[in-house]
């Protein structure tokens, strides 16, 4: 289970680059409709495909894989009292579930009224971005884990 863990980990540890990459792309690329129409919808198609990958291995991880999740589960009242267990019990998927609504809202925006998707992919990057958990946190992860 260990090694489960610690593989599912990486992967999630390193498609956040993926996924970062693709909403700046969305967001560069998502500007007045009849310039790039198409080079925008499939930014934002790989934006929204790749953040919805990222949910899963996360939920994953929260849900099954995690001990530390596994363990929070048991006594919540106690996790919310430990700054870095409440970020990865609460604040840091409650943020990456508002980032997913976001930008596919700001996909069928696109799609169903013409409208540029910008702000909303903006708004979704900014979010992800927020609430990664960055090195020299308190609960701060590795750029790249090995």
């Amino acid at each position: 289970m260990r090694f489960m863990y610690s593989a599912t980990l990486l992967v999630h540890s390193w498609l956040r680059w993926a996924v970062i990459l693709a909403g700046l792309a969305a967001v560069i690329s998502s500007g007045p409709r009849d310039v790039a129409a198409s080079r925008s919808a499939r930014a934002g198609l790989w934006f929204t495909i790749l953040l919805d990958v990222q949910f899963l291995i996360g939920l994953a991880l929260y849900l099954f894989i995690s001990p530390n999740t596994t363990a929070a589960f048991r006594d919540m009242g106690a996790a919310m009292h430990v700054a870095a267990t409440r970020f990865f019990l609460v604040e840091h998927p409650f943020a990456m579930v508002v980032a997913i609504a976001l930008a596919h809202i700001a996909r069928v925006r696109a799609e169903r009224r013409g409208r540029s998707p910008r702000m909303l992919y903006a708004a979704s990057l900014i979010i992800l971005l927020v609430a990664q958990p960055w090195p020299g946190l308190p609960f701060g992860r590795p750029l790249f884990r090995l």
